[in-house]
């Protein structure tokens, strides 16, 4: 009697790892959270930002004839300078500065400054760009520091912040991004937190590469 019960058992237990087997029982089927999906991605001025999906290797600034539907503008439009001064510079990194317009000739150009390969903590590299274009567009800092603002950054990842640099709900708008190599701002002259915010996630996507 013992030995068919012990029988039984033994059979049981044989089905019920055919069963798993089959069903291919892995680790992240326990529905515990996952430590690599848990990442909370937060936006943070101080923050190092977090890594972008499907990143193969560190990226890099081009100097696109075209971004964000705006023509870079040559000849006399062009800038003839740096207007901010983007930090310290070593070797392997670069610069990419520019002013973009609209073909048609509508709305205030574009200020546009990058650089890649920064060697470190991108955001804080941000925060220097920041300041300098603060300083570019003549800012009063009696009037306090104006504050940035999250946006979604799309399908590059890392982080886009927004700030405007104005008393009014339209004037002055500087964004700017941070990720794992690269750090860049523009100045949106005449805008809104929200028009300018998608504007430069549009004019990222042909900036970086």
């Amino acid at each position: 009697m013992q030995r068919a019960s012990a029988a039984r058992a033994g059979l049981t237990a044989v089905a019920v790892l055919t069963m798993l087997t089959a069903g291919g029982c892995r680790e992240d089927d326990t529905g515990l959270p996952d430590p690599a999906a848990s990442s909370s991605g937060q936006v943070s001025g101080s923050a190092s930002p977090a890594p972008s999906a499907g990143r193969s290797g560190p990226r890099t600034l081009v100097d696109a004839p075209r971004a964000g539907g705006l023509d870079k503008l040559t000849g006399d439009q062009a800038l003839t300078d740096t207007p901010v001064d983007p930090g310290e510079m070593r070797d392997g990194m670069t610069l990419v500065v520019g002013t973009y317009g609209d073909p048609g000739g509508q709305g205030a150009p574009v200020l546009f400054e990058g650089v890649d390969h920064v060697p470190e903590d991108t955001s804080k590299r941000r925060e220097h760009l920041f300041r300098g274009m603060i300083e570019y567009v003549q800012w009063d800092p009696e009037l306090g520091q104006p504050q940035a603002r999250p946006v979604e950054p799309g399908p590059l990842g890392g982080s886009v912040e927004c700030l405007l640099a104005s008393l009014s709900e339209e004037g002055n708008v500087i964004c700017g991004w941070a990720d794992e190599g690269t750090a860049a701002v523009a100045l949106f002259e005449d805008s809104t937190l929200a028009d300018a915010g998608k504007l430069f996630v549009e004019m990222r996507g042909d900036l970086e590469r």
